[in-house]
């Protein structure tokens, strides 16, 4: 019996043996297996991280800032370029690897910005000479210049009290009680002491102390490591002070916008709205760009001014009009595209039609006349048609949509400005 019993033990034991070699031996296979693949992503990375660092360094060389002129490279950017024709852009994030097409749009989707209605400045800086300074901007102090950062065209400031303002016909006062500002901004890491964030002071209305802090700004809070921003505004009940914290990665390129409607002001970094001010005492005017007086060296690039004046309810538009033009949906150069800060509007289009079921639009696409006639019209097309299906994507019935290409067929501005060419670049909802 106890032979027996002996036996039954032994082949028990022999069978869990096996069991947990089994059970150890797909363990091993899948931490092998994971490994490999963790060695493989780990090299792309490395490759990645090494092409751009030498991307970057060959940007942050003063000697060769400008990329040697030649402006046919790829833009690695998720900024908001808007002529019609020109280089090829890619989200990237700080390693150079792309971001998620999606992820950006979620967070625009669910953004509250919304963009003036009319735009009294428009600067892509497309016809910029490289090594200028930029000529639809006033120097208050120090310098300015245009440059190339991995072939975009943007001017820099990099040096202490380097301070610029828009060259408007009224300088000291053209902002209004309405309006909002756009551009794209990177901050070269090897060229900074310890700036990250833009200084943008927004003064009184012809208030000419430019060394002062206005009514409203914000910079760059701590050291390179540090995350923080800081904001400054004038309420009704005196000074105020305060600070946030978001991630924004150095040498890359961010998409900001600011909102001003009477008394409320709001900040937007590529979506997220990271300020919001409901009561600032007075209206700005003007406002500078600055290097903060916490450092001595910076390498800070902007590019794509974008200030419009406005900003009224889409259906108030529609029931005036009978269309609505928008400057909001904008897409990559010379394609169809849309660019992820365009899901702002795109959301509110999409809302304004669930709202209303008995809307239906022609989706219309115009182009400026950049470029020739036949290629304009393509791409219009194309563009009215990305727009529909966006929509479509969104929950909109097809069958309350259609596109229609104009091309450069229809201007409502002159195209010899980079103010009316921008107008000239837009899409219309037309109710039909």
């Amino acid at each position: 019996m106890n032979r027996i019993r002996l036996l039954i033990l032994g082949i028990l034991l022999m069978l869990l043996c096996t069991t947990a070699q089994a059970q150890f031996g797909k363990a091993l296979g899948n931490a092998i297996e994971n490994a490999a693949k963790n060695a493989t992503v780990r090299k792309a990375e490395q490759k990645t991280d090494d092409a751009v660092s030498k991307s970057i360094d060959k940007a942050t060389d003063k000697k060769t800032y400008t990329d040697g002129g030649n402006n046919n490279n790829k833009s690695s950017n998720n900024g908001n370029s808007r002529s019609d024709n020109g280089n090829e852009e890619v989200a990237t994030n700080a390693k150079g690897s792309s971001v998620p097409a999606k992820s950006l749009e979620m967070a625009y989707a669910k953004s509250d910005f919304v963009p003036g209605d009319e735009i009294i400045f428009d600067d892509p800086m497309d016809n910029e000479q490289l090594g200028e300074f930029p000529s639809q901007w006033d120097l208050l102090s120090g310098n300015a210049e245009v440059v190339t950062a991995n072939g975009k065209k943007a001017f820099v400031l990099s040096s202490y009290k380097d301070k610029v303002t828009p060259l408007m016909k009224n300088p000291k006062n053209f902002l209004g009680d309405v309006f909002t500002v756009e551009f794209d901004f990177l901050s070269m890491k090897s060229k900074s002491d310890h700036l990250l964030w833009p200084c943008i002071v927004f003064m009184k209305p012809n208030d000419t102390d430019a060394d002062g802090d206005g009514i409203m700004w914000f910079n760059k809070a701590g050291n390179l490591s540090d995350e923080r921003y800081n904001y400054h505004w004038t309420s009704s009940n005196g000074d105020n002070k305060g600070d946030g914290q978001i991630k924004m990665d150095y040498d890359t390129w961010h998409h900001f916008a600011i909102s001003f409607n009477k008394r409320a002001w709001k900040l937007y970094i590529d979506g997220i709205r990271v300020i919001n001010v409901p009561n600032v005492a007075t209206p700005p005017g003007w406002f500078y760009i600055r290097l903060d007086n916490v450092g001595q060296n910076a390498g800070l690039l902007f590019t794509n001014f974008r200030i419009a004046k406005g900003a009224v309810p889409l259906y108030d538009r529609l029931r005036s009009e009978g269309k609505i033009i928008t400057y909001g949906i904008t897409f990559d150069v010379g394609k169809s595209t849309i660019k992820p800060e365009s899901m702002t509007e795109i959301n509110r289009i999409a809302q304004l039609m669930k709202d209303n079921p008995d809307i239906k639009f022609s989706v219309e696409g115009h182009t400026d006349n950049t470029g020739t006639t036949a290629n304009n019209q393509t791409l219009s097309e194309a563009r009215s048609q990305a727009v529909v299906n966006k929509l479509i994507e969104m929950g909109i019935s097809k069958d309350r949509l259609k596109s229609a290409g104009k091309g450069q067929t229809s201007p409502v501005a002159d195209n010899s400005t980079d103010e009316g060419r921008a107008k000239n670049r837009r899409v219309e909802f037309v109710k039909w």
